[in-house]
Formats: C-alpha cells, structure tokens, sequence
C-alpha cells in the first residue's frame, strides 16, 4: 500500500512551506493556510522512518469531523477540505504552547507519577491513585509546542504568565475552550462508547485578532481513548485498560528499548507491523466517527492530492 510521506507542491498563491511532526503546511495568498495531513508515525517526538498506510487520511477527517461537531462552543480555522488527507483554513498565529488536559492518570502522568511525582505542569496529582484511575476532576497540563525533532516540554500556567508566552487574558480563553471542548469530547465518546481520557488543543490567532481551534482535534495522536464497557472491572482487578490511542506504538517501541532517548535508535518496523498499526488506525476512526472508514484512492497520492486541490482553489480562490 502506497503512503505519503513528503510533500513539495507549488500551488497558485503559495508563500511557504513549514513541515511538522506528521503535518505540512502551505501558506498561501489571501490569509489561508492549506494543511496535508501525511501518514509518517511519530512518537515521543520523533518521527518514524515509514509512514503508516491511510493515517494521514484518518487524522485529517476525524479531525475535520470533530471540529465541525465543536463549532458552536469555539470557533476554529477550518474552511474546507478538498481531499481526504487536506484542510484549507485561515492563517493564525500559533500560540506557542499546547493545551493538554487529562481526565484520567495515564500516559505520561502515569508515567511521572510512578517515579514519584506529585506535581505535574504546577496542578497537584492526589496520593494513593493508580493508573488510569480518573482524577476528581480535568486537569491542564500545559506543554511547549517543539520544533520538528524536540520534545515539547511540560510547563506550568505560572511560566507560561512569567516568561510572557500567552497573556493573561489570552490564557484564560484558551482554558475556557480547552475545558469546554474536552466535555464536548467525553460527550461524543460516550455516545460511542468509549471513555476521552486525554487529549491535547491547539490554538491561534486570526488577523482580526480572534482565538481559534487550529491543528487536530480528538484524533488518536493528540488524543487517549479507552473503552468504557469493562473499565470498572479492569481498574478494580488491576488490569491494562482496552484503549485506543497512539499508546500501542509507545509501549512497542519502550518494549524494543526505544523512548527517543540520545543514544537509543529507532527499532525496525515490520510490514506486517506496519499493516496492523493501519488496521488499529482505522479501527479508532470507526469507533470514534461511528462511521464506516472508505480508502481514499492511494495508486497516486500526491497526484491525487494536487488535483484535488487545485480543482478547489481554481473554483473558490
């Protein structure tokens, strides 16, 4: 199955190119931004060398389907989406941090927890919980946003206020939003049986000065998903939750020695590896969309793509 991996288009109107973790991003005339979803594979901030067959096409539309399905509660960039694996937009400054909020204890609050930590981005973790237990309530934990290859690193509310990162004032509506779309979300996951335990938002700001949603949303890259049916049980006998998110590849890729440490290398993927990560892919997009997941044509994808594209802005633009 064939994957997209780079992208080096030159579409009418075109400014400039910025390529990040797993999307590549094109400005273009008129404030617009035109965002390809590809389906490299990254973890703990470091992209792998194949890319996973219809990733990108799933990001892209779990990620346009949420943000349509949260526009009334905060506004976001999305304008269309000409193709399965693009998103054409209005061109925001990013704020420079990612709005992490965790419903429940896992990942890498687990993580940090474990090795005794009680305090996380400032916000207090109560003793005696054990992983994946919920907390008393939704929890922020900030992040800085990293360049392509850097860990993002977790920071408190406090630094970010202290070293003029966002103001005040700005920081304020981005938790307000961030709160009000991670009930929004635990709301649709229910709906589907599943349980948002975390995620992550993104936000900019447009040229006449509005905040909006940017990026992904409730997609399994920025976001955890377990599945509500027996979390009771598992959490009472002390079993690993059935989840859905990027964490399968995390805890493959501990188990092969490899946590994007200096000195550790990346452990070879499989094909069959690799076909079974896509299958879990779309698995999540048909429980968390509850719709049925259609392939986009992958013979040509680039070609695919720029057809789509300019076909779009030929007609709109």
């Amino acid at each position: 199955m064939s994957t997209i991996i780079n992208t080096n288009f030159n579409f009418p109107g075109q400014q400039s190119i910025y390529k990040g973790k797993v999307r590549e991003v094109y400005t273009l005339e008129n404030d617009l931004l035109l965002m390809v979803a590809t389906d490299r594979l990254s973890a703990f901030d470091v992209v792998m060398p194949k890319g996973i067959p219809f990733k990108g096409q799933i990001l892209n539309q779990i990620a346009t389907k949420m943000m349509k399905d949260t526009e009334d509660l905060v506004p976001n960039w999305l304008v269309a989406t000409p193709d399965p694996n693009v998103a054409i937009g209005k061109r925001c400054e990013p704020f420079k941090v990612e709005m992490v909020i965790r419903g429940y204890m896992s990942g890498h609050a687990a993580r940090e927890y474990k090795a005794g930590k009680r305090i996380l981005c400032g916000v207090p973790m109560p003793e005696g919980m054990k992983e994946n237990d919920a907390f008393p309530s939704p929890i922020i934990t900030p992040a800085t946003k990293a360049e392509m290859g850097d860990h993002d690193e977790d920071i408190s509310r406090e630094e970010i206020l202290e070293r003029g990162i966002v103001s005040e004032k700005d920081y304020l509506v981005l938790e307000d939003y961030t709160r009000k779309l991670f009930q929004r979300g635990t709301e649709i996951a229910a709906s589907r049986g599943l349980i948002l335990v975390d995620t992550k938002y993104e936000f900019g700001k447009t040229a006449e000065g509005e905040i909006v949603l940017i990026d992904e949303i409730h997609t399994p890259d920025s976001s955890r998903y377990f599945y509500a049916q027996g979390y009771e049980d598992r959490q009472n006998n002390g079993e690993a939750q059935k989840q859905l998110s990027k964490e399968f590849v995390r805890q493959w890729l501990i188990l092969n020695n490899f946590q994007g440490l200096e000195g550790q290398t990346v452990p070879e993927m499989s094909d069959d590896y690799i076909t079974s990560v896509s299958e879990r892919y779309i698995e999540l997009y048909e429980n968390i969309t509850g719709d049925t997941f259609i392939k986009a044509e992958t013979t040509d994808i680039t070609f695919r793509i720029e057809k789509n594209v300019l076909e779009y802005l030929d007609s709109n633009i």
